[in-house]
């Protein structure tokens, strides 16, 4: 019966997803965002490598102030998440929101009254999403990056185990990212709000916290907790990590942990606050 039940929630909760048009609206401006940004940057810093963009005067191949060689390809790829990551949260936040804005709880839970069966539900089918999200960004990332980057003659290291073991953990840290948005929408239930808390933190207040956990060791230690600094250990690579020491990052398991941590609390949160609270 249990399994009956468990099997039901998943397709009820695939369902609601797949029959709206927000996913996939989501999921063509992801593509579109990153592989703009990683064909652009890819060219400019191939272009300043190979010395088409730019003089160099010691007539050597390399610019100055680009990244080592070696280390430029998985930089450009990790634009899938270090950029790409507030789509799936985005997506796990309106998928959430939308189920008390719209009231689609109260047939559901009479369906099901099993509301931790149906939030456990909701999380998986979010973060199997929330994957897909990451292979659209990657798709997007490798695709337009490799593409760019050997056109200059940069190696897009795509032979390479490490490059694969960074994508994996790409997909891994999207998918970990659509839960910490469905925590976000069972903690704060109001769709606007969730929005403007997802907008407000991933591309201004975080940014600035991690900016400003450089300065000293003890607020480096600190900052490199927040989910976005953990997000970016797990994955690897990232041009927000360039100008970071490296005792301020964490390991990537570390980074998984912490990131699962967030998702955790919030949808632990989020399940005592309003998921168990009257909706009709």
């Amino acid at each position: 019966m249990r399994k009956r039940n468990l099997t039901g929630a998943l397709r009820a909760e695939i369902a609601k997803l797949a029959t709206t048009r927000m996913w996939l609206i989501l999921a063509l401006v992801l593509f579109g965002y990153i592989a703009l940004l990683a064909g652009g940057l890819a060219a400019l810093f191939g272009g300043l490598d190979s010395g088409a963009i730019g003089p160099d005067a010691a007539g050597n191949r390399g610019g100055q102030g680009t990244p080592p060689l070696g280390s430029l390809p998985p930089l450009i790829y990790s634009f899938a998440s270090s950029v790409g990551y507030v789509f799936p949260v985005l997506l796990g936040a309106l998928a959430t929101t939308g189920e008390f804005r719209h009231q689609t709880l109260t047939p559901t839970f009479l369906a099901t009254p099993r509301r931790g069966l149906v939030l456990g539900a909701k999380t998986a089918t979010l973060f199997s999403a929330g994957a897909i999200f990451g292979a659209i960004a990657l798709l997007a990332s490798v695709g337009m990056g490799a593409l760019v980057l050997a056109a200059f003659g940069v190696d897009p290291l795509l032979d390479d185990s490490d490059t694969w073991a960074q994508l994996g953990r790409s997909v891994l840290a999207m998918a970990l990212w659509a839960t910490i948005g469905v925590g976000l929408g069972v903690l704060v239930p109001s769709q606007v709000a969730s929005i403007v808390i997802v907008l407000a933190f991933t591309q201004f207040i975080e940014p600035l916290l991690r900016f400003a956990s450089m300065f000293t060791e003890i607020t480096a230690g600190i900052g490199r907790f927040l989910p976005g600094a953990a997000s970016d250990a797990l994955v690897g690579a990232s041009f927000f990590t360039i100008a970071s020491p490296a005792s301020s990052i964490l390991e990537w398991w570390q980074g998984g942990l912490v990131l699962l941590a967030y998702a955790v609390v919030a949808t632990i949160g989020g399940y005592f606050v309003s998921w168990k609270r009257d909706v009709t």
